[in-house]
């Protein structure tokens, strides 16, 4: 895809990899709108993915001011523990859902008659390489980014022949928002971008972005250590 001269949004931009995708979009010469819930600035919308109207309206307010908006980018996501011996998990595990899953399909479904209107445009989802390879820890969170995978494919399918193209960023482990404290190997994000911009600048644009250090997540099954890997994430489980 291009990846200068566009009008892009990136919904859950103001923070993590969202910003550094912004910061680097707009480096690149494209026009870029972060969408957020705290968001700060020129150049920013309000927008709670977890809330129609609010996605509504700031869909609304984005393309009242860039009616030329041809990428959109679903960056909004939480990582949350839970203890499914515990019932109280259930409260984190439908935060996650509601904020991952549905809060992508949302900005999707919100997005998509205005692409497909203009006969051009990309939709940029994003799962985790936990999409693939689950970590215990953290079940609703690889369970959402699974759903997102799986939308992903449908949307792309259903969208061929509109001239929209819709693709799928797979993150590693990328040192943001503390991840660099829990797991000291997370990728650096500068490094993290470094990989992803050349990519996503290929023609035509990959269905999936996947830097090396996701590539043992994505084929796991594949490559036949799926169960060994997922028995090791297992170790880190509490009492373990």
């Amino acid at each position: 895809m291009e990846i200068g001269n566009r009008t892009v949004l990136v919904v859950g931009g103001t923070s993590g990899i969202g910003r550094g995708l912004a910061r680097r979009f707009a480096d690149a010469g494209s026009t870029v709108v972060v969408g957020g819930r705290d968001p700060e600035g020129p150049g920013t919308v309000r927008i709670d993915v977890t809330d129609p109207e609010s996605v509504s309206r700031a869909r609304d307010e984005v393309l009242a001011a860039h009616p030329g908006l041809d990428v959109v980018v679903t960056m909004s996501g939480v990582m949350l523990p839970e203890d499914l011996r515990d019932p109280s998990h259930l409260a984190a595990a439908e935060t996650t859902i509601e904020t991952n899953l549905l809060g992508t399909i949302r900005v999707v479904s919100a997005f998509t008659p205005h692409l497909v209107g203009r006969g051009a445009g990309t939709i940029l989802t994003v799962s985790s390489g936990i999409a693939f390879l689950p970590f215990p820890l953290m079940p609703a969170y690889g369970a959402s980014k699974a759903g997102v995978h799986a939308y992903t494919e449908s949307l792309r399918a259903q969208l061929a022949g509109t001239g929209v193209e819709v693709a799928e960023l797979v993150p590693p482990a990328v040192a943001t928002a503390g991840q660099e404290k829990v797991n000291p190997a997370a990728l650096p994000l500068d490094a993290y971008l470094d990989e992803v911009m050349p990519l996503l600048a290929k023609e035509p644009t990959p269905a999936e972005i996947l830097v090396d250090r996701v590539l043992t997540h994505r084929w796991a099954e594949r490559d036949g250590t799926y169960a060994e890997l997922v028995d090791q994430r297992s170790r880190l489980l509490p009492g373990r």
